[in-house]
This record gives C-alpha cells, structure tokens and sequence, in this order.
C-alpha cells in the first residue's frame, strides 16, 4: 500500500470557475440532489459536461432538478430516487449494477445529503434519533463507497468528494451526532485516502463550502435571514474544482473555499 502525501489543507481559488468540457464525457452522482447545494452542484456538474446521477429521496424535486438540466440543454441526467435513512447493503448493490449495466463504470461521487437529527447535549439526546442520522451520514456513504468502489478504479480520474462542514473539523458544542457523524466522514476520507494511495486514479476529498443558505442551515438557524447568506447556486460551481485535474494531487486533502 502506498501511502500518499499530506496535501495540508488547500484553498479552492477564489476565481475558480469550471470550464464547459471540465467533466466532459463523466459519469457523477450526486446524493442530495433535489434540493439546495446539491441541486446546485448536480447543475454545476451537468453544465461542465457530466451526465449526472440524481439521487435523493424526494422524487417530485428530482424530476424538477432532471428538468432544468435537460431544459438547459446538457447532457440528459439520470432519476435514482433512494431514501437513505431506509437502504441497506442490496439497494446499493442494485445502484452499482445499473450504473454498469447503463454507462460501464462511474468517475465521481459527491456525498452531499446530509440529515441534521437535533441540536442537543449528548447526554438528552434522542438514541433513536442519533442511530438515524449516523445511518444517513456515516453508514450511507460507507455503503455506497464499497458498492461502486470497483466502478471508479476503471475510471481514469475517479473521485469521492465529500461535502464537509466545519463542525466535523473541530469540537462544536451541542451539534451531536450530526458534528460526530462530519468527523467521521472526515475519518472515513482520510481512511480511504491511505488505502487507495497515490498510484490508484480514485482520489478521496473532502471539501468545506463555508455557510451556506441549504435547508439543513435553516433547521439549525431558524430565525437567520438566509437572503444574507451565500446562496447554493454561487457556491456549487467551486466544488467541482477537485473532480476536474486539480485534484490529481489533492488526495486526503480537507479543501475550503477561499
């Protein structure tokens, strides 16, 4: 195993803008999609030439995503309505066999969705309610990693992108198992990283868009105006720096917004 270098913590550039052919040809899938940076970051892709996987469990603002991407006359995205909170070891299996069966492989991965449980000290926090949110967060991208694993190494620049968030860097009093959850993503990334090392063509990231106005922001900051904050639409376009060639040596990097 080979292990790869530390890449520190980079900057995407500030005038970063993703070219119309910078994934050209690609297959991504994008988890979260219906809504808010996902949307944002499944239209980014489309827009630089991906044909983009749409995944999410809510099929009517899937269909609203799919439409705006064909509307806008991009390569012809593809419906996977999926709950996360709800799917196990088979549904991902089903996923990787029709990604091969469709299109032969996959090139990149975006983990967005995202579920929030409850702000709360650990010691009232709801045990259900915590086992669900590590299952959307943590178990869920394990299971989706390990099913299309083998799809992205056929690529020649396979990715695994993680949207992360400040509060799974660094210790954030009262954001239970959603800050624990972020950190084991950062965890898994890191893992996977080591594993995969320098001389595979799959490269594994996370990537901190700052704040955001998303619907999870809403849940934790209900009375914020979120018209003050930084809309999906101008952030999402910067994410797709390391799925294009910036990130052949961006493996295990935590990457932020400059």
């Amino acid at each position: 195993m080979t292990q790869p270098t530390d890449p520190g913590n980079p900057l995407v550039p500030r005038t970063f803008t993703p070219e119309s052919d910078l994934l050209g040809g690609r297959i991504i899938l994008v988890t979260g999609a219906a809504r808010g940076l996902g949307r944002g970051v499944a239209e980014a892709c489309a827009a630089a030439g991906a044909t983009v996987v749409l995944l999410d469990k809510d099929l009517q603002r899937l269909e609203a995503v799919y439409d705006a991407i064909e509307g806008a006359g991009h390569p012809q995205p593809v419906l996977h309505p999926l709950n996360l909170e709800g799917a196990g070891p088979a549904e991902y299996l089903e996923l990787a066999s029709a990604l091969e069966r469709d299109f032969g492989g996959l090139d990149g991965i975006v983990h967005n969705a995202a579920m929030l449980g409850e702000l709360s000290p650990m010691d009232q926090y709801d045990p259900e309610l915590w086992a669900r949110t590590l299952h959307v967060n943590v178990n869920a991208p394990f299971l989706l990693n390990q099913a299309t694993l083998a799809l992205l190494r056929r690529s020649d620049r396979g990715r695994v992108l993680f949207v992360g968030d400040r509060v799974g860097r660094e210790g954030t009093a009262f954001w239970g198992a959603y800050a624990v959850s972020k950190h084991a993503q950062e965890g898994m990334m890191t893992t996977l990283a080591a594993e995969l090392g320098t001389t595979s063509s799959v490269r594994t990231m996370s990537i901190d868009p700052g704040v955001v106005a998303t619907a999870l922001r809403g849940q934790a900051y209900p009375g914020e105006d979120s018209a003050a904050l930084a809309q999906p639409v101008d952030v999402a376009p910067r994410l797709l720096y390391p799925l294009g060639p910036a990130g052949d040596g961006l493996q295990g990097a935590r990457l932020r917004l400059e």
